[in-house]
């Protein structure tokens, strides 16, 4: 039979002296130790560890069937290799492509210099020049002689459109008179030497003359002048050091290597190379003017054409000119 009675305070003292049947659990029926005590008993495990009865297997092992052990399949092995090289092959083939492409498109930027087929002399005052005109037409300038050259023209080069003018002018350009110009006087009509064009009569594509330029002049400059270029007079953008024209600065110092053939035969001396310096400082058009020979040549013009300048100034304007350098061979 239970007793429901309520403990008295007697009974509740001794239950807490005695421990409750959940202390064991919550941890408070175990002796606490003091801090010096848990270290000794780590130290001791560590250094002197105590022997334990060796461990006994009593689980019997189920055998599983071995996956790798199933026979590969030698056509999805091929099929899947072949994939993968193909797809490395291709990817190798794109790289290489461009990269050749890229290399290809990373040209040296140069100035587009136009070397001028007329004979002149060095001038003091005046170097290189230009002219250009046109009549903002559609068809190209018509293939033609050389109008006369004035030293101030008043009417600009001009295709014939009224056959009996009420006042007569000559149209003329603006050229130095020691300058020999090509021309072709048995053509009937004023125009541009280079032109395709050679049945409809155009002024070109320019104003104020005749060409793709403009200015009053004849051809693809700017000026009453003739020719690629500025300013009147004849040029084709081409200036030479002297008249208001500084010289290019070179801006690196190449040294030009021996050939084996001189190298073996003591072979030296003084290598001259012309070259023209463009508006970005490049060399262009590099050429020997006094050979060595022995291989001596080629490894000068190699040389210079990695030089680097700071290209010549007309005014505030970097202009292209030509010079000469010396390419010295010395055995030391």
């Amino acid at each position: 039979m239970e007793n429901d009675e309520p403990m008295s305070d007697t009974e509740s003292q001794a239950a807490v002296l005695t421990g409750h049947e959940f202390d064991g659990l919550l941890g408070k029926a175990f002796d606490e130790k003091p801090i010096w005590v848990g270290l000794y008993e780590s130290l001791r495990d560590v250094f002197f560890p105590p022997h334990l009865p060796p461990l006994e297997l009593t689980s019997t092992p189920i055998p599983v069937p071995d996956r790798m052990a199933v026979k590969p399949n030698p056509w999805a092995i091929g099929i899947s290799s072949g994939i993968n090289l193909a797809m490395v092959g291709l990817l190798l083939f794109l790289g290489i492509k461009t990269a050749i492409q890229m290399a290809n498109k990373a040209q040296l930027t140069a100035t587009n210099v136009e070397l001028t087929d007329f004979k002149a002399p060095k001038a003091d005052q005046r170097n290189g020049g230009g002219g250009g005109g046109g009549e903002h037409s559609i068809v190209d300038p018509i293939k033609g002689h050389l109008p006369k050259i004035e030293k101030d023209p008043a009417v600009p080069p001009q295709v014939e459109t009224v056959d009996k003018p009420k006042l007569a002018m000559e149209s003329a350009i603006m050229v130095q008179q020691n300058i020999t110009l090509p021309d072709n006087p048995t053509l009937p009509t004023i125009g541009v030497k280079n032109s395709t064009n050679v049945t409809l009569w155009s002024g070109g594509q320019g104003s104020n003359g005749i060409g793709n330029g403009s200015g009053g002049g004849l051809g693809n400059g700017t000026g009453d002048g003739y020719g690629p270029g500025y300013g009147g007079g004849a040029g084709g953008g081409l200036y030479r050091v002297g008249g208001g024209v500084s010289a290019p600065v070179p801006l690196n110092n190449v040294e030009a290597e021996f050939s084996d053939e001189a190298r073996r035969a003591k072979y030296q001396g003084v290598c001259i190379i012309s070259l023209i310096v463009d508006a970005q400082g490049n060399p262009q058009n590099p050429r020997v003017v006094r050979a060595l020979g022995m291989g001596l040549d080629e490894k000068a013009l190699e040389a210079v054409r990695k030089y680097k300048f700071k290209p010549a100034m007309k005014g505030n304007t970097p202009v292209p000119v030509m010079i000469s350098v010396e390419v010295n061979f010395r055995l030391y």
